[in-house]
């Protein structure tokens, strides 16, 4: 496959936006590891629960990054420097005020969020410590959502993945100090995550004010961007959250499966994670593009842009399939689990490794409509496809946690046709600002 100018392009973006990319889900990797070694089976279930449960909340506003991604990425290919550097902004001062309200609003429900997943008394206890503690660092995960959408549509992907690197190396180094040497048990694991994260968000609310300064953008916010900002995001909400939904049926069924299944299966999503993130990362360069040459009224490198992104999400998934194969055998000694675990989780990596390059290629036209701005249509397909996948995952229930990881399979096998057939039409190709 002969590197092209397009090509070029396109690796210009999705490097960086690897790297930083897999550093979400290797925090909560880094955790299961450092807990698994130090604190046994009970504690990584525990961390399971309350790592899905912190996912959710989170990535139900990864809207503030994608928005503002498309947003600032199609007002600068329209030459309007201002009013995208307004638009980022904005979104932080949005990421600001939900992060204030999910530490209000969940702090006090965190028992009766865990008890949902019908965790033992002992994991839910130490569920209910982590949830609560990592949630003081809401507030800057949704910053370093925000801050890196802003960077990413002023096509910036080196900075966010700087920020990734230190982030993720101080919170390895922290977990380890506060779990394995001062004894901290899981609240040290959280509150190592906490620190790095909301460090990490101070360098983004530095590099988007100098910015703002140089282009004379202020930074208080405008209420009627910030309103701007949550309603362009509600669509995309929708569609994380029928994601989510996917993923928190799937951790509920596993968690009634037994501690054993609740372990493997919550390291299996972690590595599943790790893939999605690494694949994300030509999506993420689909964002930037399209949503720059939408702006700048240019159908047809849209449409060039897309197949080509199209053909590098399907081989990476196939590259990245078959390192899930070869690196199997070496996962379980990782995580320190017992022999049940281990076997299960041996099996796992299976489904796991088959459905990626389907993933490659789900992502990739997942992340150019929504640089295209067609979030209406990624929430109604979102609800369609989840509808596909919970048949699946009911049935899978009395068959085992492979069964279950296959019928993720299903799920995503739906997503991928409804996204072909929405990028084979028109309907999507909005131009300008």
């Amino acid at each position: 496959m002969l590197i092209t100018p397009r090509d070029r392009e396109i690796l210009r973006l999705a490097v960086p936006a690897f790297g930083a990319l897999v550093a979400e889900p290797l925090f909560l990797l880094a955790d299961y590891a450092i807990v698994g070694h130090g604190l046994g089976t009970t504690a990584v279930g525990a961390l399971g629960v309350a790592g899905t449960v912190l996912a959710t909340l989170v990535n139900l506003c990864v809207f503030l990054a994608y928005g503002t991604t498309a947003s600032v990425a199609r007002q600068t290919g329209a030459g309007n420097h201002a009013r995208a550097m307004r638009s980022g902004v904005d979104g932080i001062w949005l990421a600001l005020a939900i992060g204030a309200l999910l530490i209000a609003v969940c702090w006090p429900l965190a028992p009766a969020i865990v008890e949902l997943f019908g965790a033992g008394e002992g994991q839910g206890a130490q569920a209910v410590t982590y949830l609560r503690i990592s949630l003081l660092g809401a507030p800057g995960m949704l910053v370093v959502l925000a801050g890196t959408g802003v960077l990413r549509g002023l096509q910036d992907t080196v900075t966010p993945l700087a920020v990734a690197i230190g982030s993720f190396v101080l919170n390895a180094v922290l977990n380890a100090w506060f779990v394995l040497g001062l004894g901290w048990g899981i609240a040290g694991s959280a509150w190592g995550t906490v620190i790095a994260q909301t460090l990490g968000a101070a360098v983004y609310l530095a590099v988007v004010a100098r910015g703002a300064r140089r282009l004379g953008t202020p930074l208080t916010p405008g209420l009627a961007g910030v309103k701007e900002a949550g309603t362009a995001g509600f669509a995309l909400l929708v569609r994380t959250l029928c994601l989510r939904v996917v993923l928190l049926a799937a951790t509920v069924i596993a968690t009634r499966m037994g501690e054993a299944e609740l372990a493997a299966y919550a390291i299996a999503t972690q590595v599943w994670t790790l893939l999605a993130f690494a694949l994300d990362a030509i999506a993420i360069a689909g964002q930037a593009i399209t949503g720059r040459s939408l702006g700048a009224g240019d159908v047809v490198s849209t449409r060039a842009a897309t197949r080509r992104m199209v053909q590098w999400g399907g081989w990476s998934g196939v590259l990245l399939g078959l390192l899930v194969v070869a690196a199997r055998p070496l996962l379980p000694g990782l995580f320190d689990t017992d022999p049940q675990v281990t076997d299960l989780l041996l099996a796992l990596m299976w489904p796991v490794a088959a459905f990626q390059p389907v993933c490659g290629v789900v992502f990739v036209l997942d992340g150019v409509l929504i640089g295209a701005g067609d979030q209406r249509y990624l929430a109604w397909a979102g609800v369609w496809t989840t509808l596909a996948y919970l048949p699946a995952a009911l049935l899978a229930s009395g068959f085992g946690v492979v069964a279950l990881w296959c019928a993720l399979g299903v799920w995503m096998l739906a997503r991928l046709v409804s996204l072909v057939r929405r990028a084979a039409g028109t309907a999507w190709l909005v131009t300008g600002a």
